[in-house]
């Protein structure tokens, strides 16, 4: 590994999933040609509109359903060492890498970082953003909280003088611990000023960090105190150090934070045949060298799975935590499976039960939906504590006839017996890719965020690329054995007297978009017939919808494909403009953009800018930006944006 690049993070390029089932570009290549059946998909939500993108030529004579325009001017294309938004509109950083966030917290120093330091400052590689409102006492005075999530780190960028991999094996204790303080959550307060900007409350009293170094996190739900859970750390199998590689997350409607924890797998070193988790760590890619920093075994022998096989079971949970309380403890909740949790998107089911949505972020891995057994109670917060220790979680299949059937993941049934290998409900939770191997699920085109819309009731699945799948896997009518550009997937629940049924065991799903440019060669690209030179998407990562319903996505690793930074696009769901995405904002070159959020009054839009700088021969000492201080004495730093309208305006307004 001979220069900077081997030091780049580049884990989602891992394939560990071999099953035989057919993939989902397969099936996505069939369904495109099944206009008819696609427009039986209005019966399901009285929406002309829903499943027509397919057919380009109809797109234009759709009804109109919740029109809202989205006026202002597009941004062009580009590919430079700064961000650029739309005309009329203004961005700033809010909160970048080391930033003091809890009071006495010091500046950033990048000589001279320690776990100590780090775990007051805030974290690197900034994901998933929350906004909640906070009361405020100054009527010209916004207040809020910002959640943001730390998903892992550059060292390359981060610390001077690393160049080759043994340079990562050499690493000193004091420097493995401050990337593992890095890693995590931030809370901060913030305030919006009277021009508009917004402002850090160092002294805010909910400001905190979570932290894969020193955070106390209790483990509950089925799987918790199993002994494929115990270590010689924690004998009960019921509390963990930690929390790492968090990327998506949501927030239930009782308040709580839900955050995810993604490619747990590249923190651990060891040989798996050594272990009684053999079958079980290659599942989830843990097997040899770590791929991410080989010391963090060195250091603490916990990431050493020879020493400490039931370690990597502790991670891949979705863990939930109370922000309006400081002092309030972690937990992971285990009934919600186990894997490379991308996002969990959340909304209330008709009959008052509440449905998490979230994929696994890896090529050929499965799209999963959790139900709680019991209604959400909004008159009795303390009654929905343990709301997620208790439901049903189930995994996707789609079907060619344009049907999502939802896959229970239930000890006892099917193949989930002992005869299989399962002992219990937590067996079946700590092996969640297993189990969903042997129900048959369809994989997918690495499922990023799936979130359901509170306006018009679908959810939308966001599949970002899947470059490894050969042209033998595809059938006639699959003309992308390589899947460069990615794709975005509308699920639609029935719909009854009372809202639609997210607990049905059947949807039917449709093409929302194809990424791609639609006058290029291939023609293989599915999007609106008006879609500009600049609007059109590649590799759609993260998403979330304004109070119009309107689809704001992210992108991540369009440079590679398309020769232009990452950016937010940001469409319409429904109406004649439906699946016509526009250019908002780009990064600097190097980044990704994640964590796409925006205020309740649509006036104020928040993005991660994550790992500005990560590209071929790119170090601390000679980096392909210095985004977003430009300060020679200074390496990029990832961090929050918020972007304003110059005129108080909503955002996505001319």
């Amino acid at each position: 590994m001979p220069d900077s690049e081997s030091l780049c993070y580049y884990e989602e390029d891992h394939v560990s999933n071999s099953s035989s089932e057919p993939d989902f570009a397969t099936i996505l290549d069939r369904a495109i040609t099944r206009r008819n059946s696609l427009k039986q998909l209005a019966g399901w939500i009285g929406v002309t509109t829903l499943g027509l993108n397919a057919d380009r030529s109809s797109s234009k004579a759709a009804a109109s359903f919740g029109q809202t325009g989205l006026t202002f001017e597009e941004l062009a294309r580009g590919f430079d060492e700064t961000s650029r938004v739309a005309d009329g509109y203004d961005w700033q950083v809010i909160a970048a890498w080391g930033d003091p966030i809890l009071p006495g917290a010091k500046p950033l120093d990048v000589h001279n970082q320690t776990g100590d330091s780090q775990s007051k400052q805030f974290g690197y590689n900034c994901d998933y953003i929350a906004f909640i409102p906070l009361p405020s006492a100054d009527p010209n005075v916004e207040r809020g909280l910002l959640c943001v999530n730390h998903e892992y780190t550059d060292t390359n960028l981060m610390f001077p003088g690393l160049k080759t991999r043994d340079d990562l094996v050499a690493l000193p204790k004091e420097i493995i611990e401050a990337e593992m303080a890095a890693m995590g959550h931030s809370v901060i307060e913030v305030a919006r000023q009277p021009n508009g900007d917004w402002k850090i409350d160092q002294n805010g009293r909910l400001n905190r960090r979570l932290t894969a170094l020193a955070t106390p996190i209790r483990i509950s739900g089925p799987a918790a105190g199993h002994p494929r859970l115990r270590t010689s750390e924690d004998p009960t199998g019921r509390n963990v150090v930690g929390t790492l590689n968090n990327c998506g997350g949501g927030v239930t409607p009782w308040g709580t934070m839900l955050i995810c924890e993604e490619n747990f797998n590249a923190t651990f070193s060891g040989s798996a045949d050594t272990t009684p988790e053999a079958e079980n760590h290659k599942r989830y890619g843990i097997d040899g060298p770590s791929r991410f920093s080989p010391a963090w075994a060195k250091h603490f022998p916990r990431f050493d799975i020879e020493q400490e096989p039931n370690e990597p079971n502790r991670f891949g949970w979705v863990v939930e935590f109370d922000p309006m309380n400081s002092r309030s403890r972690p937990v992971k909740r285990t009934a919600l499976g186990r894997c490379k949790h991308e996002g969990a998107g959340i909304i209330t089911n008709h009959d008052g039960r509440v449905v998490v949505y979230c994929g696994d972020d890896e090529r050929f891995e499965y799209v999963y939906r959790f139900v709680t057994r019991r209604a959400f109670n909004p008159d009795k917060p303390r009654a929905n504590r343990n709301l997620l220790d208790d439901g049903t979680l189930s995994v996707a299949k789609f079907n060619d006839a344009g049907t999502v059937s939802w896959l229970p993941l239930v000890f006892g049934t099917g193949p989930l017996t002992k005869e299989n290998g399962f002992e219990s409900q937590a067996d079946v939770l700590i092996e969640t890719r297993r189990a969903a191997d042997l129900l048959g699920a369809t994989p997918m085109d690495r499922p990023e965020d799936v979130e359901p819309s509170a306006v018009n009731g679908c959810v939308y699945v966001i599949l970002s690329n899947n470059s490894k799948r050969s042209a033998d896997q595809t059938e006639a009518a699959n003309p992308r054995p390589h899947n460069t550009h990615g794709h975005v997937l509308e699920l639609i629940p029935k719909k009854t007297e009372s809202g639609f049924d997210h607990a049905a065991d059947t949807f039917q799903w449709n093409v929302f978009l194809r990424g791609g440019d639609p006058k290029s060669e291939h023609g293989d690209a599915v999007c609106h017939d008006e879609v500009s030179d600049d609007g059109w998407v590649s590799r759609p990562d993260n998403a979330a919808f304004d109070s119009r319903g309107r689809l704001w996505m992210t992108t991540d690793g369009a440079g590679e494909s398309a020769d232009t930074a990452d950016g937010i696009y940001v469409c319409e769901t429904d109406g004649q403009n439906r699946a016509c995405t526009k250019l908002f904002f780009q990064g600097p070159r190097g980044s990704e953009l994640s964590g796409v959020c925006l205020t309740p009054d649509d006036r104020s839009l928040f993005v991660s800018v994550q790992h500005p700088g990560e590209e071929e021969g790119s170090d601390f000492e000679k980096p392909s930006t210095r985004w977003p201080n430009f300060d020679p004495q200074l390496p990029p730093r990832p961090a929050v944006v918020a972007i304003r309208h110059r005129n108080r305006q909503p955002i996505g307004d001319r």
